[in-house]
């Protein structure tokens, strides 16, 4: 359904969509929880941290808190529930979930590759599938994957297997999701940030070595600040991007220009 304008700046509203929102609890997620938000969004926010959720929802009017464990078809299952009982359908899906496990490919354990890969990309394919038959039905819907430019490029220096193929098959999901649904109202993109300081990147920024090389390797000599990846979001996320579909935009600072 798109939102009557009366400008291009319009386009950027997400007035009355219903929007679900995973990894909400902390650091980007929870950025991106207060900017939809602010654009009019109608969320309903899962994470696993139900603490810091519920803490979270009490400062977004009208936001519904799922405490959910997206590696869990059941706890999804749910998610999708309880959206659909508060406001029928669901307009835009964000996945944002995800984890993180830095050690060398030599050395890191198997099953640790899998829980990676079963939170930053299984769980997203899942949590779509169910989200998706209902736009599909519908003919109408937003989808936004939160991939990373380590979905683009190798990390090397800090090296996370695991992190880097889930989301590089994140991003090749995104297209390929997007390429069969187009036709039938339903758009998928992915949004690719760089380097940002939050809970999961504290480590290295923590280390003023780590972030010389955050500075040394990023084009425009810095990190990001969160609130950079605000357009991004919204324009994906809304009608202002109604001809993008199978796109990473990437927020990096050049990261991937060189």
């Amino acid at each position: 359904m798109s939102v009557p304008t009366t400008g291009p700046l319009d386009r950027f509203s997400l007035e009355g969509r219903v929007v679900l929102l995973t990894g909400a609890s902390s650091g980007i997620g929870e950025h991106l929880a207060r900017v939809l938000h602010s654009a009019g969004g109608r969320l309903v926010l899962a994470a696993r941290r139900a603490d810091r959720l519920e803490a979270l929802a009490a400062e977004l009017d009208g936001a519904i808190p799922v405490a959910c464990d997206v590696s869990r078809d059941e706890d999804l299952e749910r998610l999708v529930g309880t959206a659909q009982e508060t406001h029928g359908h669901i307009d835009v899906l964000v996945n944002n979930a995800g984890t993180a496990d830095p050690v060398p490919a030599e050395d890191e354990p198997s099953e640790t590759f899998r829980e990676v890969l079963a939170v930053n990309l299984t769980a997203a394919f899942v949590l779509t599938q169910l989200v998706g038959r209902q736009m599909l039905d519908r003919g109408s819907g937003v989808v936004v994957n939160v991939a990373s430019v380590l979905g683009l490029v190798g990390s090397g220096q800090i090296p996370q297997a695991g992190y880097v193929a889930s989301k590089g098959g994140l991003v090749n999901l995104t297209r390929e999701l997007a390429a069969q649904w187009a036709r039938r109202g339903v758009r998928v993109n992915a949004l690719a940030p760089g380097w940002f300081r939050t809970e999961m990147t504290e480590v290295l920024f923590a280390d003023e070595g780590g972030q010389r090389w955050i500075r040394r390797k990023t084009p425009m000599g810095r990190a990001g600040e969160l609130h950079e990846l605000d357009g991004a979001l919204l324009f994906l996320a809304s009608d202002a991007s109604t001809y993008v579909t199978g796109q990473v935009v990437t927020v990096d600072g050049g990261w991937t220009a060189v």
